[in-house]
């Protein structure tokens, strides 16, 4: 039986899988791109999972990591890596190697760090892109992009044997290509994000917003999260297809903050707009319905 009841969404050929809320857990997954962003409790869905995206190192984003590569030796499976901010390095290393020695057992895993600017790869054609983000220490958010080459316009139509003598003479026929699939901000203040054009045209965007009330805009601040009114012009100047609300307060109940969602943001993005958490609803519901 699974460890957690987790929201599902799927969206074309990707399925994003999770658990976020403020304060108690965040883990948010895709599969098919063999990537879970933060580790939350380690929920048992997101173990085959080979590649975590640590954001930063509150408990509620980072508490199961060790568990996650201990299970990962448990299960047979080849040690995981996780990706995580340089200045995170040390003190999970000595974590590892404490739990370790509560259970008589090494655990094996892979820790890389990053920082603003790099890039990690998933797979052959697969990045993850790394970016700052504004909320702890060295916290980061990642996207996901798709790399490859495209043939310049001027050379379509060329048969196999033309392509293949312009190589021979050295002629550069195509051009790199990144195509943005799927970007996690995390939890941040607000930041510009559009300056970053990879999140700004990525198809998929997994982003916080933590308070909808307008006398919660101080909490946000202090806690350095996303309100509402910050969210909506964000929004406002990104170009995603899709966009995944994750992180809601507890203090605010979920029918009310659809009903904010619904009156504050403009018709054209609200219909773009997804609650996490409401797709675990929606599953819950689906699956009581057809016992």
């Amino acid at each position: 039986m699974p460890s957690h009841n987790l929201a599902y969404i799927k969206i074309d050929d990707l399925e994003i899988i999770g658990y976020s809320v403020a304060g108690e857990e965040t883990v948010v997954a895709v599969p098919q791109l063999d990537v879970c962003f933060d580790i939350g409790k380690a929920p048992d869905q997101i173990i085959p999972i080979n590649n975590v995206l640590l954001s930063h190192g509150h408990m509620d984003h980072a508490a199961g990591f060790a568990y996650y590569l201990s299970q990962r030796n448990f299960c047979g499976i080849s040690a995981g890596t996780i990706v995580v901010p340089e200045n995170l390095l040390g003190p999970m290393r000595e974590i590892i190697d404490a739990w370790g020695r509560l259970d008589g057992n090494k655990v094996p895993g892979k820790l890389v760090g990053v920082k603003p600017g790099d890039e990690y790869q998933i797979k052959p054609n697969l990045f993850a892109r790394v970016f700052p983000t504004k909320h702890s220490s060295g916290s980061v958010g990642y996207s996901v992009i798709h790399k490859r080459k495209k043939l310049k316009p001027e050379y379509d139509g060329l048969t196999g044997p033309q392509i293949v003598e312009l190589k021979k003479q050295g002629i550069e026929i195509d051009y790199p290509l990144e195509v943005p699939i799927v970007t996690y901000i995390g939890d941040t203040q607000f930041v510009d994000f559009s300056q970053l054009d990879y999140v700004a045209n990525s198809k998929i965007l997994i982003v916080e917003c933590t308070f909808y009330e307008t006398d919660h805009a101080g909490r946000a601040e202090a806690g350095k999260h996303m309100h509402i009114n910050e969210f909506v012009a964000l929004l406002a100047k990104l170009h995603n297809e899709h966009v995944i609300i994750a992180h809601a307060t507890q203090r605010t109940s979920t029918a009310e903050i659809r009903r904010i969602l619904k009156q504050t943001l403009p018709e054209e993005i609200h219909g773009r707009v997804t609650l996490l958490m409401d797709g675990r609803r929606r599953r819950a519901a689906r699956v009581g319905g057809g016992a």
